[in-house]
């Protein structure tokens, strides 16, 4: 099997002024791009060379996980933007959000803490556990929560590529202007 680059549900400049035209095209097309090229060198005559995404996450080691993982994490992440979508969740997941953390501002205000918090890089969760509740939870470097038994719903990426080239080092600016992007009616499908 072969991993692609998929194509973005979007323009590179429609998430402008939150996400630029330019961090896209870094992001996406040179950082993105580079973790499934490097994966598809990797994986030539592994027992991982015809696996899933989900199977290199949960089993795989070293290069082979971090690049897997960084190719499924980005993507998550890609998929989870619009610039027209909804921008508060509505049903179940809403019902969810607020039964878990009280309120959405609340979830957002926790959410938000998270992903200024990590120390390094890495990605902010949003998960559903076996239970049916939510949780927030920090993964350093590559760390995907599927390795953990748990459902991604939403991912915030705070490698300092995601957001360098709009918010130089101010990590909460991105996190602030990442609300103004987030697809509520992608997200929900995902719950």
């Amino acid at each position: 099997m072969n991993f692609e680059l998929p194509k973005l549900p979007y323009a590179l400049d429609a998430l402008s002024p939150h996400i630029g035209a330019k961090t896209l095209e870094f992001h996406y097309g040179k950082h993105h791009n580079a973790y499934v090229n490097n994966l598809n060198s990797l994986v030539k005559g592994t027992s991982f060379e015809n696996a899933s995404l989900e199977l290199i996450i949960k089993e795989a080691e070293g290069g082979i996980y971090n690049n897997g993982a960084q190719v499924w994490n980005h993507t998550f992440y890609f998929f989870g933007f619009s610039s027209e979508g909804r921008r508060e969740p509505l049903g179940e997941l809403a019902g969810a959000i607020n039964k878990s953390f009280g309120s959405f501002n609340q979830f957002k205000e926790k959410f938000s803490n998270a992903a200024a918090t990590l120390f390094g890089a890495g990605w902010a969760w949003l998960v559903k556990k076996d239970n049916g509740s939510l949780d927030i939870i920090q993964e350093s470097n590559a760390g995907n929560p599927l390795r953990a038994g748990l459902k991604p719903i939403l991912t915030c990426d705070v490698w300092e590529h995601a957001y360098y080239l709009d918010y130089q080092n101010r990590r909460p600016d991105y996190i602030n202007a990442f609300w103004n992007i987030v697809d509520w009616d992608v997200i929900s499908r995902r719950y």
